[in-house]
């Protein structure tokens, strides 16, 4: 697990090598144990390494082969890369190292740009092909791993964050009106390839480009499920799905175990990463160290869920460490995280994984937890209606639970100045719920949740704030085979039992009932969700700051309306139209973008 970055030139001219080196400087959170550069005519390489696979200097980065006329710089973990190797030295490969990053390389020697269908991981790639003088980029199936983009006349650069993008200069750092629209509609979810800035672009999750010496590319999606009924499981009842689902699982959680470091888990108490735990230990994981947080209670609402987390540690002999912050720690966590943050996110659980990240880092640097369950298995409250609406009515009805505000009331919360002309984010909705390939609405909705949203909402929160402890996440439940195998499960068993059914059924044969029984919880942030006392303040002073004046992103009316009735500013799903508006003026002014 690392940080990259890189600059490549079209015009003849050299990279700029200091640029890179503040980008990877800006990203030594994500790579504090080494750093390495790389020169070759256009292009530069930049690399910071977190040691996780392989510790010795022999898989250090910049990876260079000159017997294959490649370069590599890599972020991720490939968890078949013992496989692979074995594979490719059959076919007459060589190896100097034992980690997964000179796999990675040599696999693209033995397959070309094909190289990526046969990862099973998480992954951002840059790659430097010598003797075809070009880059190739790649991001895993489910986006877990980042790669930002900045294109200008004669120059690509890339990073694993923005801000590193943003430490190298020269970027346009402009509002784009269309990300902000997405921003304000979708629980401040930006989906790619856009970014709230206009200069800055992701590369899409399960896609491949390969940009040539002259600036022209290409690229591919190289995987996507789906969502239709398999005839090979159209005899499958209950307990079939239960089993392959249950298998796969246990796959998952195997897979992510492999380090040459210990691996923990997050454990919130609820029935995801409590899954996680039991089939650890059900392995044979013994010590098995485990993380949970909390915060104070809040106006009747509890600020942990540690009489669950408790419960499951002691089930399973786990070495727990039960993290609990008061209220006063919430501001100055807020401001870290905020600037930890590679683009601005309001969840207010964003907050929480940053502070229980920077303890879980003190003991491992490597930890699984059960973001993505979910997404993949119909976790959610807007899941279940969507059983009984026609496929044509899949945009209507999501959009009525799903979205904080609509076309109309964004026009009362922008400034004309940064409004959009169009409902963008409805006709985003609106073409991603109509491609083929989802069978019923609740497919559709699932395939958007899956691969267009996930990847820049739980998943892009999970990587800044693990990232900026240098603490790598694995996500077992957005393991590619599991996701494909839920993709192909009829819906019916996963909105059973008020959503994610089939998990709960393999959950009853490895915990307590209590757990897989219990209501659903979220990362419990009371004093975050209701923006009240300090926070109050905190939005306040940055909605009103003199940045926030100049830029003019919203109508002061507007703001001025939630801050004096902040009974209103409550939205979809329980987030906070408030808190959305200042965390995105925080951010900017985090940045230092005028």
């Amino acid at each position: 697990m690392c940080g990259i970055g890189g600059e490549v030139r079209f015009d003849g001219s050299t990279p700029d090598a200091d640029a890179v080196v503040r980008m990877t400087g800006a990203m030594r959170s994500r790579g504090p144990d080494g750093q390495g550069l790389f020169n070759d005519g256009g292009i530069t390489l930049g690399h910071r390494r977190l040691t996780v696979i392989d510790l010795s200097e022999a898989a250090a980065q910049p990876m260079v082969r000159d017997d294959l006329g490649l370069a590599l710089v890599f972020n991720g973990c490939i968890y078949n890369y013992p496989e692979l190797r074995e594979q490719l030295r059959a076919a007459g490969h060589t190896f100097r190292s034992t980690g997964d990053t000179e796999v990675v390389l040599v696999a693209y020697a033995q397959w070309g740009e094909d190289f990526v269908d046969h990862l099973v991981g998480m992954f951002a790639v840059a790659l430097v092909d010598r003797r075809r003088r070009r880059l190739v980029l790649a991001r895993d199936r489910l986006g877990i791993k980042p790669l930002y983009l900045a294109q200008s006349p004669g120059r690509l650069r890339f990073a694993s964050t923005l801000p590193a993008l943003l430490a190298a200069g020269d970027v346009d750092t402009g509002i784009d009106p269309v990300a902000l629209h997405h921003y304000l509609s979708w629980h401040s979810i930006v989906p790619a390839p856009r970014t709230v800035l206009r200069g800055v672009r992701k590369l899409p999750p399960a896609t491949v480009r390969v940009v040539d010496a002259d600036g022209r590319s290409h690229e591919r999606v190289y995987w996507r499920p789906d969502y239709l009924r398999d005839p090979a499981h159209a005899d499958w009842d209950d307990r079939d799905w239960r089993d392959a689902v249950g298998e796969a699982l246990r796959t998952a959680v195997r897979r992510r175990l492999v380090a040459d470091v210990p691996v923990g888990v997050l454990l919130s108490g609820g029935l995801d990463s409590s899954m996680i735990v039991a089939l650890l230990a059900e392995a044979g994981q013994h010590h098995l160290q485990t993380f949970s947080i909390g915060f104070d209670s809040r106006g009747g609402e509890a600020g942990d869920e540690f009489h669950y987390s408790d419960l499951v540690a002691r089930a399973f002999g786990t070495d727990h460490h039960r993290i609990q912050l008061a209220d006063d720690d919430l501001v100055p966590a807020v401001r870290r995280s905020v600037h930890a943050m590679t683009e601005p996110m309001g969840s207010h659980d964003v907050v929480a994984f940053h502070l229980l990240s920077e303890q879980v880092a003190r003991h491992v640097k490597v930890a699984q937890s059960g973001q993505g369950a979910d997404e993949v298995f119909a976790g959610y409250a807007y899941h279940q209606p969507l059983t009984r609406v026609a496929r044509d009515d899949a945009a209507t009805t999501f959009a009525e639970a799903f979205f904080d505000r609509d076309h109309a009331e964004l026009t009362r919360v922008v400034d004309p100045a940064y409004a959009c002309d169009r409902d963008a984010s409805r006709e985003l909705l609106a073409t991603d719920l109509a491609a083929p390939g989802a069978q019923t609405a609740l497919d559709a909705v699932l395939r958007l949740d899956t691969h267009l949203m996930l990847p820049d909402d739980p998943v892009k929160r999970v990587d800044s704030m693990s990232m900026a402890w240098g603490l790598e996440v694995r996500t077992p439940f957005l393991d590619q085979d599991l996701v494909t195998l839920a993709a192909a499960c009829p819906p019916e068993h996963k909105v059973a039992q008020g959503g994610k059914g089939v998990l709960k059924e393999i959950a009853r044969q490895v915990l307590p009932a209590e757990v897989v029984d219990r209501p659903k919880g979220y990362f419990p942030v009371p004093a975050l969700r209701n923006v009240d006392g300090p926070l109050r303040h905190l939005v306040t002073e940055a909605l009103t700051a003199p940045a926030a004046r100049e830029r003019g992103l919203f109508r002061s009316e507007y703001v001025a309306e939630l801050l004096a009735e902040p009974d209103r500013a409550q939205a979809a799903a329980g987030s906070n139209k408030l808190w959305q508006l200042g965390l995105l003026e925080l951010w900017l002014q985090s940045h230092d973008i005028r």
